[in-house]
């Protein structure tokens, strides 16, 4: 088992409330130049969860399950420091209306609409307005994995990581990370240069179908562990080569250029720390048997 500074980390009591949808108010442009319209980001999403194809819904940037956010100011605190310190994993509860007491799961965040992302069952969200308050306990900000220093954690509850499936290769010293793909440099779009990994995602580029099928990213789900090679999460988001982030995908593909899945950054080293192994139940369903996975609990 990896040795972690779990026992150090801070917990924070935080609650939050449903985000509504957003709507533009004119046409997007896709980026093959075709003018559209559809379902987008926010809300309570009830046909849409973790496990599910990111590929081929009515929609552009849908974020499964429930949005969330922490006053009406998104970009300043209390919201900011919601997006901060919530980590993927943590666990959620529904705590008013006719929903009190039902239990989920934190996936990611979302950039841009700062949202935090909340995995409920299907019956929770037909329950649930956007006045119900949710608690959870934020724990994760801080995470040190203790005999690889070098390897930068970030929005990742404790709990999750020790469910992952990671291993040590004592030889060469490396942490064997599963993934479900290993994404292309050269994919990666909005978000990249962004300073801050705590908050928010970053998207990979499917403009460009041919690449998408060559790396397997065509089966890509929601809530699937992904690799960005030769990406540098360490300090921000940029290029490097031989650097490796280990993300979450939280939002559907995208219609807009230089946009697509989105990833939330978990993991991040810059000298190939990481190996990342390819592994078709990488994803967040299949380790803790919620989304689309719950029935197989």
């Amino acid at each position: 088992m990896l040795k972690t500074n779990e026992k150090k980390l801070v917990k924070f009591s935080l609650e939050c409330k449903p985000g509504h949808p957003f709507a533009g108010d004119r046409l997007a442009v896709d980026n093959k130049g075709v003018p559209f319209q559809l379902p987008g980001i926010g809300g309570i999403t009830l046909n849409i969860e973790a496990g599910d194809s990111v590929y081929g819904w009515a929609g552009d940037h849908v974020e499964p399950g429930v949005s969330c956010k922490w006053g009406e100011k998104r970009n300043e605190n209390p919201n900011r420091a919601f997006q901060t310190l919530a980590c993927t994993g943590n666990k959620a509860v529904v705590t008013s209306g006719k929903a009190k007491g039902a239990e989920g799961v934190v996936l990611g965040h979302h950039g841009g609409s700062e949202h935090l992302i909340i995995d409920f069952d299907e019956k929770t969200k037909e329950k649930l307005s956007y006045e119900d308050s949710i608690r959870l306990v934020a724990v994760g900000m801080g995470l040190e994995l203790s005999s690889y220093p070098e390897i930068r954690v970030v929005n990742l509850a404790p709990s999750l990581l020790k469910k992952m499936k990671i291993k040590e290769d004592k030889k060469t010293g490396k942490l064997i990370i599963p993934v479900t793909a290993k994404i292309p440099s050269e994919c990666m779009g909005s978000g990249i240069g962004s300073t801050n990994t705590c908050r928010g995602d970053y998207d990979i580029m499917t403009s460009d179908w041919e690449t998408v099928v060559e790396n397997g990213m065509d089966k890509m789900r929601f809530g699937d562990f992904v690799a960005l090679m030769d990406q540098d999460n360490r300090f921000g988001r940029a290029h490097r080569k031989g650097a490796v982030a280990i993300g979450i995908v939280i939002h559907s593909d995208c219609r807009n250029s230089g946009h697509g899945p989105g990833v939330t950054t978990l993991f991040a080293c810059g000298n190939g720390e990481i190996e990342p192994v390819i592994d078709p139940g990488a994803n967040i369903a299949d380790v803790l048997s919620i989304g689309n996975c719950r029935e197989k609990k």
